[in-house]
């Protein structure tokens, strides 16, 4: 009689017990919470029937309408790159998720892909807060309109919230001056205090590759991570640690819903939870319709200015992800000769992070603008520079030197060749190279065409530094523009692999 007593006061009183953050001695509590997180998502519309914007945001607004306690999260990427961010810097995106408004979006790198001016811009048109723990001005003071960790109150349980950006996104993205403190130091550093704040339960919301993810997991920091960076899918419960890989597109989901007990012994709250990952492949998601008419007007401006044919390949080409960041690609040979045509010059260095088509095509493809617009969807201008052979193995040496982790200064070549020893420590890998047939001279002055993006050191490519530059960014042209020109003077492309890029043994 005296529990049901203490139940109707608090009822009468407009407040409950666990608002209260009181829990009744000797009896668990419970608190229910759905997590659902996202990340890399960058093209509008849906791929062959699965994810896009409208699948993601019928999933967050059911979920909104039918759990009581939901946090939606965003772990990074979404202004850059795709074909329409390349004509209004991402403001799509920003539209489209503000229909769903996230409850905390952390910025990835390609936030920054039109400089730090335009992520500005886009925070203030955000319905939904922005925020990373490892971001600030060059002097160390907050970044205007940026927040830190985020605490709520749900139905009495104290949940932070807790947002951290790559640390490597000055190498990676054009992000001025701003700073980027470690992001598993920072990360760990924010949650524990965060606890020590008062914080029950720990939610980081990361973008950042596997490798630092497994760091964070072994720190015992967090209760649950939604991290974003790999594109990849993924979940993982260790008894302690909630971990989910939050894919690409949104073309998987996986909601996580937490029951947590709550019981008060000795004025001490003890907490115990559990989590269920739900798995939903957007496929079978009827998309939101508010947000399917907005992606349709999208489509149709799109498909009136793109859908222009160019010429076609004969033999297939392959702009797979795991390809160009790894090996010798015909995409990435189009691109990188195409890039010496416009030119003129000895050698070109193409990035493989700057293809983003992460598709192929088979022989006889009639290709189209918009087909290339796909593939360089960053808006770079193709430069040329002069430097010594010396500068050019080193180039290459970062290119191939973080291979086995897939990343984007991977290098995609035109006029020379390169033999690499994936397994030989990292700067001492390339055991040959050979521009027209002959072998590197390493006192001999190349012309080098590249993109802006990496001759001003993106992606590492700092050895591109200090030539004499010959074609500038202000005077280049657009690299995709260069290659729909070289396509269409050539009456089509019979780019084919050929031997370009070996490994040792090859």
């Amino acid at each position: 009689m005296k529990r049901h007593a203490c139940r109707l006061g608090a009822a009468l009183l407009g407040t409950s017990i666990l608002a209260a953050g009181v829990a009744t001695p000797g009896v668990a509590e419970t608190v229910k919470l759905t997590i659902l997180g996202v990340g890399d998502i960058y093209n509008f519309a849906d791929h062959k029937g699965r994810g896009g914007f409208a699948r993601l945001n019928a999933v967050a607004k059911s979920l909104r309408e039918h759990e009581a306690n939901v946090l939606y999260v965003f772990d990074g990427d979404m202004l850059s790159p795709s074909i329409l961010s390349g004509f209004d810097k991402g403001q799509n995106t920003i539209d489209l998720t503000n229909i769903v408004p996230f409850d905390i979006a952390v910025p990835g790198n390609h936030e920054f892909d039109f400089g730090v001016e335009n992520f500005a811009e886009k925070m203030a048109a955000s319905k939904y807060p922005w925020a990373a723990v490892n971001i600030t001005n060059a002097d160390g003071s907050p970044v205007s309109g940026l927040g830190g960790v985020m605490m709520k109150d749900i139905d009495g349980l104290k949940v932070a919230l807790v947002p951290v950006a790559q640390d490597t996104t000055p190498e990676v993205s054009s992000s001025g001056d701003l700073k980027f403190g470690d992001t598993v130091e920072s990360a760990i550093a924010a949650a524990r205090q965060a606890r020590a704040d008062g914080a029950e339960f720990v939610v980081g919301v990361v973008q950042t590759d596997r490798e630092n993810d497994d760091k964070l997991i072994a720190s015992g920091a967090f209760d649950v991570i939604m991290s974003g960076d790999d594109h990849s899918y993924g979940t993982y419960y260790d008894g302690r640690t909630a971990y989910v890989e939050t894919s690409i597109d949104g073309k998987f989901l996986s909601p996580v819903d937490i029951t947590v007990s709550i019981k008060e012994k000795d004025g001490k709250r003890k907490i115990r939870w559990v989590p269920n990952f739900r798995f939903i492949d957007t496929a079978t998601v009827t998309p939101d319709p508010d947000t399917q008419a907005m992606v349709d007007k999208f489509q149709t401006k799109l498909d009136e200015s793109l859908n222009v044919p160019i010429g076609a390949t004969q033999g297939p080409l392959d702009s797979r992800r795991n390809v160009v960041r790894g090996q010798e690609s015909a995409m990435g040979d189009l691109i990188a000769d195409a890039m010496r045509w416009a030119t003129g010059a000895d050698v070109a260095i193409a990035n493989g992070g700057g293809i983003r088509g992460d598709r192929t095509y088979d022989a006889g493809t009639v290709l189209t603008r918009k087909d290339i617009l796909t593939e360089l969807p960053f808006g770079n201008s193709t430069v040329m520079t002069e430097l010594p052979g010396s500068q050019i193995l080193a180039a290459l040496e970062n290119g191939v030197s973080q291979v086995e982790k897939g990343a984007g200064r991977f290098p995609q070549v035109s006029g020379m060749s390169y033999v690499y020893d994936p397994t030989a420590p990292a700067g001492s890998r390339i055991t040959e190279v050979k521009v027209g047939g002959a072998p590197l001279d390493a006192d001999k002055l190349y012309k080098v065409a590249a993109n802006d993006y990496i001759l001003k050191g993106g992606d590492g490519y700092s050895a591109l530094g200090g030539g004499r530059v010959l074609i500038n960014a202000a005077n280049g042209n657009l690299l995709a523009n260069d290659v729909i020109n070289y396509i269409e003077a050539n009456g089509g492309t019979s780019v084919k692999v050929e031997g370009r890029i070996r490994t040792v043994g090859q």
